[in-house]
């Protein structure tokens, strides 16, 4: 018997081997057919972004102001469009949370957990005052309502950042726009619930994309080495970079100073 038991452990061992690489060469297969299958994805998913960004800069040129940039962007761009809707209902989900969940997700949000799946911001805008962190460290040079320079009251805030700074979100948000956009420069909209919209300008590279989700602190895009030319930064005597800051509720700018952090709302240091 002892021998006959070898051969079967042996032939058992060489099946087992066969089977072993049957199975590899098969998982091997299924990788490059998966693999092949993202490429193709990825080759046709920039092509689409491609056909997005030139539709989002033709759109971008006949807009005449930030109303029906967002408007255009919201209705004609398909993945702005797709995510706007998901956020919407997010939103309108949230509404119908009974307390007892919302406490729940609040205490979730405050843990500083971030739920990577979110599509919406874990809070209503309007619950956000004194919450946020500006997008960049820099100083102050004009504050909403301040003479621009032009005869008119600035419609946001105006800072001078070091050559080079990371611009990060402000909020959650959903980006409706990244691109050039008339007087603004490259500007960055971002869709933050509740009726509101920030907007961002001024900043040399972007590496934000429309139709994505992003998180307060993110990284959005990257100061320049010195300041753009642009109509919110002509009248400035600086030559440092600056990025304007404006929020819009329900398409009207409102003041933005409500909403920093103590920290952020020192006096505009243009007089000293």
């Amino acid at each position: 018997g002892n021998l006959a038991s070898l051969q079967a452990a042996s032939a058992a061992e060489k099946a087992g081997l066969t089977t072993t690489m049957t199975n590899s060469l098969e998982e091997e297969r299924r990788m490059d057919l998966l693999l092949a299958e993202n490429e193709k994805l990825s080759r046709s998913n920039t092509a689409e972004l491609n056909a997005e960004r030139q539709r989002s800069e033709e759109l971008a040129g006949k807009a005449t102001s930030l109303e029906s940039l967002v408007a255009s962007m919201e209705s004609e761009i398909s993945s702005v469009r797709q995510a706007t809707a998901a956020a919407r209902q997010a939103e309108e989900n949230r509404r119908l949370l009974t307390d007892e969940q919302r406490a729940q997700a609040k205490a979730l949000a405050d843990s500083g957990v971030p739920d990577k799946n979110r599509i919406a911001p874990a809070y209503p805008f309007g619950e956000l005052k004194a919450k946020l962190e500006l997008p960049v460290a820099g100083d102050i040079l004009r504050q909403f309502g301040d003479a621009d320079g032009t005869g008119h009251e600035a419609m946001g805030m105006t800072l001078a950042t070091n050559p080079e700074t990371v611009v990060t979100a402000p909020a959650d948000g959903l980006i409706v726009y990244a691109g050039a956009f008339r007087s603004y420069g490259q500007m960055i909209i971002l869709d933050a619930g509740d009726g509101y919209h920030l907007v961002l300008s001024g900043m040399e590279t972007m590496n934000a994309r429309q139709g994505k989700f992003v998180f307060a602190g993110e990284p959005l895009a990257v100061m320049g080495a010195k300041r753009v030319a642009s109509a919110t930064a002509l009248a400035l005597e600086t030559n440092r970079p600056t990025l304007y800051i404006e929020f819009r509720k329900d398409g009207k700018p409102v003041d933005s100073r409500p909403w920093w952090t103590a920290k952020d709302t020192g006096k505009a240091r243009n007089d000293s």
